[in-house]
């Protein structure tokens, strides 16, 4: 399934990196900046999440809610955020349900060999939980740029 802009965003019911049930419902009236990358702790997606944690206040000023999601078990998540002062939650997703409902776990091939992982991509999304931007060509150390411009 291809998301784009205009639909509504699927709603999905997991947990955070605390073990608490998230859902993207629970965030109707606020506008969502829902990105996946592929794992904690790797040289991008720490880029990604600092950038994002460095302009988080300027983010929640535009009335943005910033919500991560890899496949990495909640305890990994837990490090992450604590190693870098990430002041978001981030969505322990190891079913791949998140995942496949936006269309971000995909066969990816790296030296030749084929394999099932995360297509690092955001998602912006209104009030009203329609997705108003898609961006599959992110730039880790700009990426909040990317998500208000």
């Amino acid at each position: 399934m291809s998301l784009e802009v205009g639909q509504k965003a699927p709603d999905f019911k997991s947990i955070d990196q605390d073990g608490n049930e998230i859902t993207l419902s629970q965030f109707k009236g606020k506008k969502v900046v829902l990105y996946f990358y592929p794992k904690d702790m790797t040289p991008g997606c720490t880029t990604q999440a600092c950038d994002l944690r460095d302009n988080y206040d300027r983010l929640l000023s535009l009335g943005y809610v910033v919500l991560g999601v890899s496949t990495d078990p909640k305890e990994r998540h837990q490090k992450f955020i604590a190693k870098h002062e990430l002041p978001f939650p981030l969505i322990a997703d190891e079913d791949h349900t998140v995942h496949e409902a936006y269309g971000t776990w995909q066969l990816k091939k790296t030296f030749g060999k084929e394999y099932m992982g995360t297509v690092r991509t955001t998602f912006v999304i209104d009030e009203e939980g329609i997705l108003t931007d898609i961006i599959k060509k992110v730039k880790t150390k700009e990426h909040t740029n990317q998500i208000i411009n």
